[in-house]
């Protein structure tokens, strides 16, 4: 990027208008597009004496602090210098990730958190991912949009890790457009620079798919793409469109790949251009280098939530390979894919159900039939369909084994437990302690899909508890809320099913999910989601 010579004008690029085709921040601190002050983590040039100066901020922006100056280096030391806020005023990033196959309810847990922080960011995946957020009568089913849509002053990402799916992503604005009459992208959504792009190529070649069991959506073969060196970034967009014979090489290496898979299409040089351009000219204004715009963020001492999709088993690399997703879903891949260093993170939240789903195909220790009996009982009452495919998940008993390979991996700092409601109206209700593979007992998740598979679920078994109404269990956890008493405001038998998790697991237990609303949730007092929900209106 181009900071012109070092000359006394002193230009410094603007977090919120950092672009290349759009204006800089000048030498009076004010943006002249976004008439923020965000240019002011940039050190004053070196003659000038006087500390950094405190600034009339927008929303976007905290104010920097006034205590900071300059050292005597050099001013080309100087100009590549991004100077820091004090440590203790700095806030850093908060990370939540599913600790299981998916589905687990992250969005519910975003959607709490959100309001307390300036920005959430979507690390990985793309729309394969279906977070889904009950506030009041409205149910929001989210693909690609950060589950902290819901909150007005929280910016939004879609980061360097991700795959991202433009049609989708603006069928999705167009319906949040709809409920809310906002229109974020490029005000507070944005779209990393350098995240891929899923093109209708992806989707042809990823319905060839007859063994893993994938969404369909294209995911795998963008990643694969990004591997190969060879996929789009939204970065490319322009420079490819600029350049006739990087499309024909593009579209002869896809027409290739689909006849490899017995995919009967082809794809022309025509199609491919017109559907860049409509991405350039549907997006174009939201692209940005968000890395840069979060890190000064957490620099200013802003918050930022760090939102993971799917869940710690169907990692890439520690899953249940090869029924896995593309890409690394963990608490390593946080930051990476927010363009972010690992320093940043303090709080790593696992959310987990109180039994486990899966979708599609693989090896699952614990599940029970969707027949009869409590598979079905979760099944029905937790009304489990996949969100993105609308396939019904497989349904099993909570497996304490699998939930601590996967804290063993992103080392949880507090769990979160949700749908503890739906176990309502069970005799009894069994947790997954140990395997027995070919005979003999283990206590580890077995790395080959193959051993999981024989692997035999040990239980032990708790007494139930009854059903309640969605309304009783809300009222139990705002009781909880305005009179403090946290988790002894649940009847005994639920609560010693979160005590024996928290014990069993060896992880905090900080907030249990007791029905689909955001004010259904009974939180450990003084923990991390011990605050008042607004039941937000659209």
């Amino acid at each position: 990027m181009h900071f012109g010579a070092l000359q006394p004008s002193f230009e410094v690029p603007c977090i919120r208008t950092f672009g290349r085709h759009e204006p800089w921040c000048h030498g009076g601190w004010h943006c002249t597009s976004c008439k923020s002050t965000c240019g002011a983590d940039v050190p004053l040039p070196l003659e000038t004496a006087e500390p950094y100066r405190r600034a009339d901020l927008t929303l976007l922006h905290n104010p920097f602090p006034t205590t900071n100056r300059l050292n005597s280096q050099s001013l080309a030391d100087q100009w590549f210098h991004t100077p820091s806020v004090k440590h203790s005023t700095t806030v850093p990033a908060t990370v939540v990730l599913g600790a299981q196959w998916g589905d687990e309810g992250k969005g519910k847990a975003i959607d709490q958190l959100a309001p307390l922080s300036t920005w959430a960011v979507r690390f990985q995946g793309g729309n394969n991912a279906g977070h889904t957020i009950v506030v009041g009568d409205t149910t929001l089913k989210l693909h690609q949009i950060p589950s902290g849509v819901t909150s007005k002053e929280c910016n939004l990402v879609l980061g360097d890790g991700m795959v991202i799916d433009p049609w989708v992503l603006d069928e999705e604005l167009s319906r949040w457009e709809s409920l809310t009459g906002e229109k974020p992208e490029g005000d507070r959504l944005f779209i990393s620079e350098r995240a891929s792009v899923i093109l209708p190529f992806h989707k042809y070649y990823d319905s060839a798919d007859k063994v893993v069991g994938t969404t369909g959506r294209g995911i795998g073969p963008a990643y694969r793409d990004r591997i190969e060196r060879v996929g789009i970034r939204f970065t490319d967009i322009e420079e490819i469109l600029s350049d006739q014979t990087m499309i024909d090489e593009t579209v002869t290496r896809m027409n290739k790949q689909l006849e490899t898979v017995g995919y009967n299409k082809d794809i022309t040089a025509s199609e491919l251009s017109s559907e860049l351009q409509w991405i350039l000219d549907r997006f174009g204004h939201a692209i940005k280098p968000t890395g840069l715009m979060v890190d000064l963020a957490l620099r200013n001492g802003e918050t930022v939530l760090l939102e993971g999709a799917q869940g710690a088993l169907l990692d890439i690399d520690q899953g249940t390979y090869p029924f896995v997703t593309s890409s690394v879903v963990g608490r390593a891949n946080a930051t990476h894919g927010a363009g972010i260093h690992p320093g940043h993170i303090t709080e790593c939240f696992g959310i987990t159900k109180a039994y486990c789903t899966r979708v599609g195909n693989g090896p699952f220790p614990s599940e029970l039939s969707l027949e009869e009996g409590p598979g079905q009982h979760m099944a029905q009452v937790g009304h489990e369909f996949g969100t993105t495919t609308g396939r019904p998940r497989r349904t099993g008993w909570l497996d304490i084994v699998a939930l601590k390979d996967a804290h063993r991996v992103s080392g949880y700092t507090g769990l979160v437990v949700t749908k503890l409601d739906v176990l309502g109206g069970l005799d009894e209700i069994k947790i997954c302690i140990g395997y027995e593979l070919d005979g003999k007992p283990i206590t580890h998740f077995p790395t080959r899909a193959s051993d999981v598979e024989r692997c035999v679920a040990v239980y032990e078994t708790h007494p139930g508890f009854p059903a309640l109404a969605d309304e009783d269990w809300i009222s139990m956890a705002e009781s909880s809320r305005k009179e403090g008493t946290g988790y002894d405001a649940m009847p005994d038998e639920v609560r010693n099913i979160v005590d024996r998790i928290e014990v069993l697991s060896g992880i905090p237990v900080v907030s249990v999910g007791v029905g689909p609303d955001r004010r259904a949730s009974i939180a450990k007092v003084g923990g991390p989601f011990d605050i008042e929900w607004d039941e937000a209106t659209f």
